[in-house]
Order: C-alpha cells, then sequence, then structure tokens
C-alpha cells in the first residue's frame, strides 16, 4: 500500500530547525542531539565562505515551491521552509542516479553543481546559519531511518553521516514502535512543537529520511504589550475582523513602491530577521504573488534603507502541513515518484521510488520574537549607500501579507508564508 507523507516547519515566539538523515542497518538508536538600543544597531556578522551557487539555487527552488504551494490553496494560510526541503531533497538526490537524479537537480536548480559541491556547499551552509547568533536558536539535525530488513547501500550511509550528520538508526518496520521512534526523535529536535512525522509506516518501506529545523528568537527590540491592540484586519473574502495588532516606533529597514510596502524587523544581533510585505490596498495577495520571484525579493531587500517609522503587526499563530508530492511533480521531478521509472541505485539494489514527502510547520509570532520549527520527511519504497532623510512611515498591516523569516548574509530563506487570517 502506497503512502505519502511530508516533514513539518513551524513557527513560534521564535524560529526552529531540524533536520534528519537517514538511518543505518544496525539497530541502534540515533544519539541525542543584550538586545541593541535600535533595529539598526549591528551590522549582520560577515559570512563564511559558502557557496554562493548553492545558496541562490535554494532561494530560487524555495519561491518557485511556495508559489506552487500558494497556488493549491490560495485562501488558505501557507508556511513552508524551503532550507528544510532543500536539505531532505539533497540527501534523497545523493540516492538517485540517471534521469531521477538530473530531474531532482533541476526541481533543487543545482544543475550547474557537482555532488561534492552540494554536499560540501550544504555542510557548510548548515554550520554557519547554526552558529551565526548566540542569541537566537537555531538547530539543523538530520537522521535516516532504514527498514532493518532491507539493503541499503554502506557508502550512502557514510556520505550521508560524514556531509549530513545524519543520525542513523535500523528498525524493525512492522511494528509501531518504530513509527514511534521516529517520531519521539521529531518531537525532541522541535521542541514538542512537532509532535508527529509519521503516522504509520508499511512493513516494505525501504526508509524514511527527515529533515527538522528549530528557531526560537527574540527581537532586537522587544514589542511593549501595553500597545497591543485589537484593531480591524480585512480578510482575502472582505470580511472585517477584530484581531491583536502589536505596535512599535523606530528606524527599520523599509521600502515602499507603488505595489507594496515592506519592512525588516531583526532578531538578536540583527543577522536573522522577520521581513514583511504588505501589497497595497487595492492589491490583493494573489494578484501581488504573481511578482514574488526570487529575482524581485533580492532585488527588494537590497533597496530597503534606515528610515524611521510605525510599525503595527499582528500576532499570529498556526500550523500548516502539506503532501509535497504534487507540488514537486510540477516544478519537475515526477519521475522520483514513478514506480518502475525512479532510479535509486545510489542507495539500494533495490528498485525503489519516493512514495511520501511530507513537510509540516508551525509558526508563532508574539511581543518578544518569534517561535519557528520545520520537518520535511521523504519515504523511499522499494518496488521492488547613504541617502537622504525619508519622513517617517506609517505600516500597519491590516490584511493579507507575506513574511519570511532570512539570513541577511546570504539571503537564505528558513521560513516563507503567506497569512491571509491571523487568528
Amino acid at each position: 500500500m502506497e503512502h505519502r507523507w511530508m516533514g513539518w516547519a513551524a513557527l513560534s515566539g521564535g524560529l526552529a530547525a531540524l533536520t534528519l538523515g537517514w538511518a543505518q542497518l544496525q539497530a541502534q538508536p540515533p544519539a541525542p542531539a543584550a538586545p541593541p538600543a535600535n533595529h539598526l544597531a549591528q551590522e549582520p556578522p560577515v559570512a563564511p565562505t559558502v557557496n554562493q551557487d548553492l545558496t541562490q539555487a535554494h532561494i530560487d527552488f524555495g519561491f518557485a515551491l511556495f508559489d506552487q504551494l500558494r497556488q493549491e490553496t490560495p485562501n488558505d494560510n501557507v508556511l513552508v521552509s524551503p532550507t528544510s526541503v532543500a536539505l531532505a531533497l539533497a540527501m534523497a538526490y545523493n540516492g538517485a542516479s540517471g534521469e531521477t537524479q538530473a530531474a531532482i537537480a533541476n526541481t533543487l536548480k543545482i544543475q550547474g553543481l557537482d555532488i561534492d559541491q552540494i554536499n560540501a556547499g550544504n555542510q557548510a551552509l548548515t554550520q554557519y546559519l547554526t552558529q551565526l547568533d548566540p542569541e537566537v536558536a537555531l538547530e539543523i539535525a538530520n537522521s535516516l531511518w532504514v527498514n532493518q530488513e532491507l539493503p541499503v547501500r554502506a557508502d550512502y550511509i557514510e556520505r550521508m553521516q560524514a556531509t549530513y550528520s545524519a543520525e542513523v538508526a535500523a528498525l524493525d518496520f512492522s511494528q509501531p514502535s518504530a513509527a514511534d521512534r521516529i517520531n519521539n526523535w521529531v518531537k525532541a529536535q522541535t521542541r514538542d512543537r512537532i509532535p508527529t512525522i509519521v503516522d504509520q509506516l508499511s512493513a516494505d518501506q525501504l526508509l524514511v529520511l527527515v529533515n527538522a529545523i528549530y528557531f526560537k528568537g527574540a527581537w532586537s527590540e522587544a514589542f511593549d504589550p501595553a500597545q497591543t491592540r485589537d484593531r480591524p484586519f480585512t480578510l482575502t473574502n472582505g470580511e472585517t475582523i477584530r484581531h491583536p495588532l502589536m505596535a512599535q516606533n523606530g528606524d527599520y529597514r523599509y521600502l515602499e513602491t507603488d505595489q507594496f510596502q515592506a519592512v525588516s524587523l531583526p532578531y538578536g544581533n540583527a543577522s536573522l530577521s522577520l521581513e514583511v510585505i504588505l501589497p497595497a490596498p487595492d492589491t490583493d495577495l494573489a494578484e501581488f504573488s504573481t511578482q514574488l520571484t526570487a529575482e524581485n525579493w533580492q532585488s527588494w531587500m537590497s533597496q530597503m534603507r534606515s528610515r524611521p517609522g510605525e510599525i503595527q503587526l499582528p500576532k499570529f499563530q498556526f500550523e500548516y502541513e502539506a503532501d509535497l508530492i504534487p507540488a514537486l511533480e510540477t516544478l519537475g521531478m515526477g519521475i522520483a515518484f514513478e514506480l518502475g521509472q525512479a532510479n535509486f541505485s545510489n542507495l539500494t539494489e533495490l528498485e525503489a521510488f519516493i512514495n511520501q514527502v511530507r513537510h509540516k510547520t508551525f509558526i508563532e509570532v508574539n511581543e518578544e520574537g518569534t517561535e519557528a520549527t520545520a520537518s520535511t520527511a521523504i519515504g523511499i519504497m522499494p518496488t521492488s549607500a547613504a541617502l537622504p532623510p525619508d519622513p517617517p512611515f506609517e505600516m500597519v498591516v491590516e490584511r493579507p501579507f507575506i513574511a519570511a523569516i532570512r539570513d541577511r548574509n546570504t539571503g537564505t530563506l528558513l521560513f516563507i508564508g503567506a497569512i491571509v487570517d491571523p487568528r
């Protein structure tokens, strides 16, 4: 029986990230794994040597995936962790061969990179992100869970351990305790925000590959709860609700055009930030989303400048989950999901295909900061410059908007979401 499942992502009062690798053919458990005075006081540290081509590929893939998921549910909140999904798929890519590997490369936008560049680049990026800001909790973990009755190539497991720090374990997939072991690992890595990633395992499932990310960061300058008020927020259907909006004055990185307002709210030492983009009142989110490409996004981020102003931002918390297979098929890697067509010969001597890609997220934004966590699980089944001062701005986020958590240095998107209903 074919089961399809996907990883998780979550945000709440902070951000969190976890990644689980592949399990090894040994019955062993995996090993346990002061704010600045204003919003611009500290510049982010210089990024270490990371593969800029790979980082750009992650950004391009992230916007393509987000666009597909937005189209699937245009009237619902959406939250995806491009970094979590890209890392999980990169581990699957290592096990693929031939047309299947080429299709995954095209989807991930990494066609011009060889496998050593991809693995070394992901390793360097992970190390960089997790050491970026001592004031922010950002954790990335990988694990690989293998069916102890089926063969997985030893060199594949060793490569995942060496380059993705993947924790590995072999389980009896015919026992309910196998799913419990995986879920308990994810729950621990996401600090209870994602309690389950798999519902059940088929006895003939070859392996489960999981990536999870946990982020929790306090604002560089917290919002004063006394300034939070119930204010109008207009939903996509035109209905107006009353909802708590936080308020704050200060100097922010800001951009305003005829189409939107954008503001950057930093965490900790200002290396990581929440980017909020609010379409103009006469532009709905679906219409604006057609402009939300990687190229435009990077142009907007580069144009933001320091400016005094007031921001009113909704408090919000929600969970999101999706089966990523339809979106990934649309993006070009359909062959990886086809029985009899997929080629994972670098992973196993058996014929195999991906039968599950599950993604879950959670986010909470409040006066103190943001907490977010994401997990992506993949199942493989055998078929066997200085400017003149600007006047103060006012940005009232009172209608559907885009929000993203990113690294200001490399542009890495840890999370990106569309918030249409903050309740």
